[in-house]
């Protein structure tokens, strides 16, 4: 995708693709290694998965508003990075206090730990806006999938270079990863456009805009008949980010409390998840700009659910597969798994984006991570009380069958739009 082509700073989307990266790093390490330190006080899987969802109650709360606000503020500096200069260092500091808090108490722990989600929340939607801020809409899904390939780039660093640390001192990857996170913010002020070229800033009576003064209002406008496509597939998002979101927090557990793995071989495990996906970021990006964002995800959402299948198998095919046994087998799986994922998640956000024009980016950004992250209050504490009950195999079964259901209401939506897109 050259510049001049497609009118997009290669520059910029890297500065945007590094606020990306140091995003995905933090959280993959602390979805992965934050149910790990809750465990030394709480043994219920169920328990932890519950705080670890309670923890994106203030997401889910702020970001559609923070988004919307972004869309509408204008200063001297523009309207993203206002937020970013707020939420970007405070999340840094506080992500670093995270493993000292539990060196103290279960409570200090989760003050420090719900004060670093505030200060993420408050800067997520602006610092994902500013990838179609600086993008015509034909790009968006090239240039999410570079974007995401650093995403991914950082969820590889977290999984195979944090764990590594983790296992020497478990002080040493939060440190590295908070000023990792403010070397982001620090490239993101001084490079990026203060007016980017495709954000229209709004402080008129748009109705959408008007819609924004509290939850109530916009799922009273996302449900009204015109919009019904677009709540199928924000629905279809929100149900298999169920299974996603369950399987991020969870698999440390599963691979330490059911497959005896230690702490930092069961996140560098996880790793190779992530490993796949930035190695085919790129060429999902490239596959959905080609045949489509939605068919794409039809994709991923039919094969990811037999790789999920297939986990909790493995113990009990040691030996037949060439000889080799299942926690060597695990990682083979979780590189298929990876491919899959890449289909589904580098196309999401495009496709939404896509739903509400150039002057709406923030009020679907806001949308997409209220059904997103919405999933993820619920997710862990669901899955975690199904492996109470029912073992830790039913973190997979369960987490398949939601990205089945997911792959139903994204045809459903996607019909209504068409139709009403060809009438």
């Amino acid at each position: 995708m050259g510049a001049a082509q497609s009118g997009v700073s290669k520059v910029k989307i890297f500065a945007i693709g590094s606020g990306f990266f140091a995003l995905m790093l933090i959280w993959t390490f602390y979805n992965a290694y934050m149910p790990l330190i809750l465990g030394d006080f709480i043994e219920s899987r169920g328990i932890r998965g519950m705080i670890m969802g309670l923890d994106n109650l203030f997401a889910v709360l702020l970001i559609p508003i923070i988004g919307t606000w972004s869309d509408r503020i204008n200063t001297r500096l523009g309207n993203r990075l206002p937020f970013l200069v707020v939420g970007m260092p405070i999340a840094a500091v506080f992500f670093i206090l995270i493993p000292y808090g539990a060196m103290v108490s279960l409570w200090v722990l989760l003050v420090v730990d719900i004060i670093f989600l505030l200060a993420m929340t408050i800067y997520r939607a602006p610092v994902i806006s500013l990838m179609p801020d600086h993008t015509p809409p034909a790009y968006r899904s090239t240039a999410n999938g570079i974007i995401n390939f650093m995403g991914g780039v950082g969820a590889i660093v977290a999984l195979f270079g944090l764990s590594t640390l983790y296992g020497i001192d478990r002080t040493y990857p939060f440190l590295l990863a908070g000023l990792l996170l403010f070397f982001a913010f620090i490239l993101l002020y001084f490079i990026v456009d203060r007016n980017p070229p495709y954000a229209d800033t709004t402080a008129n009576d748009m109705e959408e805009v008007q819609a924004q003064g509290s939850l109530k209002g916009m799922f009273t406008k996302i449900l009204k008949p015109d919009f019904r496509g677009e709540f199928y597939i924000l629905l279809a998002i929100f149900i298999y980010f169920i299974g996603y979101a369950a399987v991020e927090a969870l698999f440390t557990v599963y691979a330490v409390e059911h497959l005896g793995m230690a702490d930092d071989a069961a996140g560098f495990t996880l790793g190779f998840f992530s490993l796949s996906f930035v190695l085919f970021a790129i060429p999902a990006g490239m596959i959905g700009t080609r045949i489509g964002k939605a068919p794409a995800m039809s994709i991923g959402l039919l094969a990811l659910p037999v790789v999920f299948f297939l986990i909790p198998l493995l113990p009990a095919i040691d030996g037949l597969i060439f000889g080799l046994d299942h926690l060597t087998l695990l990682p083979v799986v979780l590189l298929i798994g990876g491919i899959f994922w890449a289909f589904i998640n580098v196309q999401a956000y495009p496709l939404v984006a896509d739903l509400g024009g150039t002057n709406k980016i923030g009020f679907f950004t806001g949308l997409y991570y209220l059904f997103s992250m919405g999933s993820s209050i619920i997710a862990p504490g669901i899955l975690g009380l199904m492996m109470d009950i029912f073992g830790s195999p039913a973190l997979f079964y369960g987490s398949a069958l939601t990205f089945l259901v997911g792959f139903y209401f994204l045809k459903k939506g996607s019909r209504i739009i068409w139709h009403h897109s060809s009438g």
